[in-house]
């Protein structure tokens, strides 16, 4: 009979499966073997275990409520991989046997695995933990990234600058991906000069498995080397050659550890080379010619598109695909002008681009955008792909994307969420979305001061780092940790900075927006973060605008900048702020899921008609910039949404804060809150995310229903 594990080794399974990412107790338990420890590796508990000495582990986890609670923690965790999950078992028909292999450049599931830039990583870490939760048979694969994306620092000009930090594999909750043979997986992919060797690791993010591919092996060259180093770095041949990896080389690393799977799930044009690799798949192995493997391929994988902006979508020229993929064109039995014209909207057009989400899009059967909106600009962008169709009719759909509640949700908010509806309440709720509306006799002062408890450890985490970056700059921190007034309308913004989001946009009128902060009677404070593409000088320059206004007398303490935004600073922010302000140029905003976090966590958004808040946007749960109406020049379209934004600060969003009882309440403002909360959060989740990708994709695409769109 097996020997009991210790307290470590049970600690240590928790620990390599970041399940624990989304269950609050399982992170308190790594918190409070070591507080400061757990801060200093950033909320890492593999890291954690290995700084920590084993004796010391066993008698902090040996203490006796510590000890039930790992007990119990562990059973838990067991229990819930054992459970098929509402939409598993019979449920999920063909996928049990051959699941939905879900393709994605990035993955952001925590901070602690930094393998992700922004809000399409995220957005795919959510979608790994949900099809988890609801036990849809999926695998992830992904690049594991030696440096990640960067981490940011401001100058003293207020210039961010990039660091690179290499990601110790020793200190991340990956193994070795292992054949049935138990031997590692790796293999060889062709191309010019050497062959490029790849390691594949697996990550368990609960019933999901993630593969993740590695290049950074001896038996290549330096080049070879690093093409898995940092994600979106380099030029663009090293852009086509990670997407090669990614592609040709995620299917191969399913087929070494032994998954065929049903469906292929391209998110966004990155992946787009798995299509190409599949066919040729198909020719080998059943004798079929390349138009029948394509058809097949197309059948049995979909696509979902993120950008409405065309600098967006990645393109590569003819001579660079020839160099890398030409041994691919060969085996596919295809001359150069059949293999570029797969992903060229004119086929006879010999000087255009290659581009990888045309690609996609012929090599898919179901393609969707990310909200209703988005749908409608992706058809309109996308028709030249279907001569003489109306636009209405081009078979691109919409899945409109949501966020993770487990992870996205404050735990203090989830149990108010138990105490009112039962304590299995999100399982439930996938049943019975109708089970929100019990959300109304929520007790308005219990809801207000679980919002204030959380705004007040949102302050003091933003002046934390404020003090933190002001130190590392060689100023003096101690200002930075008096900043905020957590009893002020505190409004955030943090996303990345590329132009079109405009986030500069509160800085049309500066005087208007010294009259906002100033207001003795109602007073607003503005919290801004995110990070700009090493490359983009424009977003840079937003950046430093910012950071200089936050160090100017006028607005000092009153505007601020958080420097390294990472999925743990977003989490502070989208669950304490009172208000989220997103003014992009529609509709140029494909969804923007920062805001649904928000919303589930019952604040209010300020918002553009633009992504999900087109469709969200009930008057209620929230406030509007602007109409859906757009003036053609762009540049007096800012004048009329900067216009609005004043206008909704000052008539809307401020009297209705400000507005309160005698008990200090504001009464219409908590109103507005429940309702957010019943109208946004089951649309906006995840959970019915993937529940729609599962009905209206993926058991379509396995064959369990009709499945042409065209």
């Amino acid at each position: 009979m097996p020997a009991e594990p210790t307290l470590t080794q049970r600690l240590w399974d928790i620990a390599m499966n970041l399940h624990w990412s989304w269950q609050p107790e399982l992170q308190e338990l790594f918190r409070e073997l070591n507080p400061e420890l757990w801060e200093t590796v950033n909320h890492n508990p593999v890291a954690l275990l290995k700084r920590l000495p084993p004796a010391e582990v066993e008698r902090r986890g040996g203490e006796a409520t510590m000890n039930t609670r790992i007990l119990y923690a562990h059973r838990r965790q067991a229990e819930y991989m054992e459970v098929a999950g509402p939409l598993g078992g019979i449920k999920a028909g063909p996928l049990n046997a051959q699941p939905v292999a879900y393709f994605s450049a990035e993955f952001g599931i925590h901070e602690c695995l930094p393998i992700y830039s922004g809000g399409l990583g995220i957005l795919a870490g959510d979608h790994l933990k949900a099809a988890s939760d609801m036990g849809i048979p999926l695998v992830g694969v992904g690049l594991l990234y030696a440096n990640g994306y960067f981490h940011q620092w401001i100058d003293a000009a207020g210039r961010q600058q990039e660091r690179y930090e290499v990601n110790a594999v020793d200190n991340l909750p990956v193994r070795p991906a292992r054949a049935a043979d138990g031997s590692e997986i790796r293999f060889v992919l062709e191309g010019p000069g050497n062959p490029l060797h790849v390691r594949v690791w697996v990550v368990a993010v609960g019933r999901v498995r993630l593969f993740l591919m590695d290049t950074d092996l001896p038996e290549n060259d330096p080049e070879g080397r690093s093409l898995t180093d940092r994600l979106y770095g380099g030029d663009h041949e090293k852009r086509l050659r990670q997407e090669i990896v990614l592609g040709v080389g995620g299917l191969r690393a399913l087929r070494l550890a032994g998954i065929r799977p049903t469906v292929m799930h391209l998110n966004e044009g990155h992946c787009g080379f798995a299509t190409l690799e599949r066919a040729r798949e198909r020719m080998e192995e059943d004798g079929l010619d390349f138009h029948h493997a394509w058809t097949a391929t197309r059948r049995q994988t979909c696509f979902t598109t993120h950008t409405p902006v065309p600098a967006g979508h990645d393109r590569f020229g003819g001579d660079l695909m020839e160099r890398h993929l030409g041994w691919l064109r060969e085996r596919l039995r295809l001359d150069a002008k059949g293999f570029l014209g797969l992903g060229r909207e004119n086929i006879e057009d010999p000087g255009e681009p290659f581009c990888m989400t045309v690609l996609c899009i012929k090599g898919s059967n179901r393609r969707n955008a990310v909200s209703n909106l988005h749908g409608k600009v992706s058809r309109d962008m996308w028709q030249s792909l279907w001569p003489g169709r109306p636009v209405d009719e081009i078979p691109i759909g919409h899945v409109t994307n949501g966020v993770h509640m487990g992870t996205w949700m404050a735990p203090v908010l989830h149990r108010l969420f138990g105490k009112e509806l039962g304590r299995d309440w999100e399982r439930r709720l996938s049943e019975d979305p109708g089970l929100l509306e019990r959300l109304s006799e929520i007790h308005p002062g219990e809801l207000w001061e679980t919002h204030v408890l959380l705004k007040n450890n949102m302050v003091q985490a933003v002046r934390e780092n404020l003090a933190r970056s002001a130190a590392g700059r060689g100023e003096d921190p101690a200002p930075w940790t008096r900043v905020l007034d957590p009893a002020k309308l505190t409004v955030g913004f943090s996303r990345r900075f590329a132009t079109y989001k405009r986030a500069t946009l509160l800085l049309e009128d500066p005087a208007r927006l010294r009259r906002l902060v100033d207001d003795s009677a109602r007073p607003v404070q503005f919290i801004f973060a995110g990070k700009a593409h090493p490359a983009d000088e424009p977003g840079k320059a937003l950046i430093q605008s910012l950071h200089q206004l936050s160090h100017g007398p006028e607005f000092f303490g009153k505007l601020v900048f958080v420097e390294d935004y990472d999925i743990g600073i977003s989490r502070r922010l989208v669950q304490g702020v009172d208000v989220w302000l997103n003014n992009p140029e529609r509709p140029l905003e494909a969804c923007g899921t920062s805001g649904m976090k928000v919303a589930l966590n019952g604040n209010l958004n300020l918002s553009v008609l633009d992504g999900w808040w087109d469709e969200a946007y009930d008057g209620v749960n929230g406030f509007a910039i602007g109409s859906t109406m757009t003036h053609a020049d762009s540049g007096t379209q800012r004048g009329r949404d900067a216009a609005s934004l004043y206008e909704a600060l000052e008539s809307r969003v401020l009297p209705l804060f400000y507005q309160r009882g005698a008990d200090g309440i504001p009464m219409e403002w908590v109103r507005r809150m429940k309702h957010t909360l019943r109208s946004l959060v089951w649309r906006y989740s995840a959970a019915r995310m993937v529940q729609d990708y599962m009905r209206s994709a993926y058991l379509p695409t396995a064959g369990a229903l009709s499945c042409e769109l065209d």
